[in-house]
């Protein structure tokens, strides 16, 4: 019924694409191979029958990135009380972290899951380069390929999807929310029909394409006096993992803290606030608190100031291409 040899292929335009899914997988009996992008899907791929449709959304408007001029030495910060949730795959919920996403080079969300339970998913993987989901609050399950039974995650807990790697998301909490980092901004995802997960084999050292899993736990971290007096820091190990392509350290203020320079000239450096409050001072100054970002472009330097002392915040840092 799913035999992909000789599939006579139609493109489809539709105003609803979840409703056109809906109705395609459902009442018609196709399955999905392909979404594209997970954050608010555009394009859906399905197979059945000798057909390959591919359903493609009517856009009503011209696409919202295209509103967003693109300077890759802006500083961009998005607060918690800007922008609103949108429905992206398995209808979990997306909001943009980073408009204009430095030409098509990352993105980052905030996505969460309102109601608990089972989650609507299936075996999937990405096309991307780097991806890291980092918990913030709540709890998920998860399952990933040849990393054994599943894995639950919950806040301050994060890990590494290197390229590729077939995973399932099973279940969670009410009010689950995740911050996901992932290169390029725009890529597919492959849904596996034939893999089931997890698999027999046990392979914890498995190279992805020159990357390795990670699941980083909170109430196992190690944590490290910083150069920046009063602060210290935890290595999630996803530099090392990444083959040095990126890095993500949680960071947070032990007292009376002075201020911050974030000054660096070949990566990208993405802050998602996890707790406290500070001022970033730039071109404009902005009161940072919990679950507001920041994305700061190579050869910019800003500081932190007036920083509370439960200050604690993500730094993933990425090389740029």
């Amino acid at each position: 019924m799913h035999d992909n040899t000789s599939m006579i292929e139609v493109k489809l335009t539709c105003k609803d694409l979840a409703a056109a899914v809906d109705f395609y997988t459902e009442t018609l009996g196709f399955r999905v191979d392909t979404i594209f992008p997970a954050d608010a899907p555009r394009i859906t791929i399905l197979s059945g029958f000798g057909i390959k449709a591919s359903l493609i959304r009517e856009a009503s408007r011209p696409d919202a990135q295209a509103d967003v001029p693109v300077d890759d030495q802006i500083i961009n910060v998005t607060q918690i009380d800007e922008g609103s949730f949108g429905v992206g795959r398995a209808r979990m919920q997306y909001r943009d972290l980073l408009p204009g996403r430095f030409g098509g080079r990352l993105i980052a969300s905030h996505i969460r899951i309102p109601r608990g339970g089972p989650v609507p998913d299936s075996v999937h993987h990405h096309n991307v380069g780097f991806q890291m989901i980092f918990c913030i609050n709540g709890w998920v399950r998860v399952v990933y390929e040849d990393q054994g039974q599943p894995i639950v995650m919950e806040r301050g807990d994060c890990v590494l999807q290197p390229p590729h790697i077939r995973h399932q998301v099973l279940e969670c909490s009410d009010m689950m929310e995740v911050v996901e980092i992932a290169c390029p901004a725009e890529h597919e995802t492959f849904i596996d029909h034939e893999m089931q997960l997890p698999t027999s084999i046990l392979r914890p050292d498995r190279d992805f394409r020159g990357q390795h899993f990670v699941f980083h736990e909170a109430k196992n971290a190690s944590w490290t006096h910083s150069d920046c007096h009063g602060f210290e820091y935890c290595d999630t190990g996803i530099g090392e993992a990444a083959g040095g392509t990126a890095s993500a350290l949680v960071i947070r203020a032990t007292g009376k803290s002075k201020e911050i320079r974030l000054s660096h000239n070949i990566q990208i450096r993405f802050l998602f606030i996890l707790g406290g409050t500070a001022t970033l001072e730039s071109e404009k100054q902005y009161r940072l608190r919990a679950w507001d970002a920041c994305t700061i472009p190579p050869g910019n330097t800003e500081e932190l100031r007036d920083i509370s002392t439960d200050f604690e915040y993500l730094e993933v840092t990425l090389l740029t291409q």
